[in-house]
């Protein structure tokens, strides 16, 4: 199961979105996943931390704890995952 992440805007680069997501604390921490290819964007390895999301991305992070998934979704096209940004 997927976890909503709402990005007003439209597009949002993957290491704010891992940020935003709470996969990782810092720029740091992000950049280590990508070198290490712990991140995938819609089922592909990606190592670009400045990688262009938008609605309708899923993206996977492999970590001890087990892999977690964001899905980039468009806050008014669902208001149910509605945040200030």
């Amino acid at each position: 199961m997927s976890i909503p992440v709402p990005v007003a805007g439209g597009t949002i680069r993957l290491g704010q979105l891992l940020k935003l997501a709470g996969a990782v604390e810092s720029g740091a921490e992000a950049r280590t996943l990508l070198l290490e290819e712990e991140v995938s964007v819609n089922g592909v390895v990606e190592t670009r931390r400045g990688r262009q999301l938008g609605p309708g991305d899923l993206v996977t992070v492999d970590q001890p704890t087990g892999a977690q998934e964001f899905a980039v979704v468009d806050p008014e096209e669902d208001p149910e995952t509605q945040r200030v940004m």
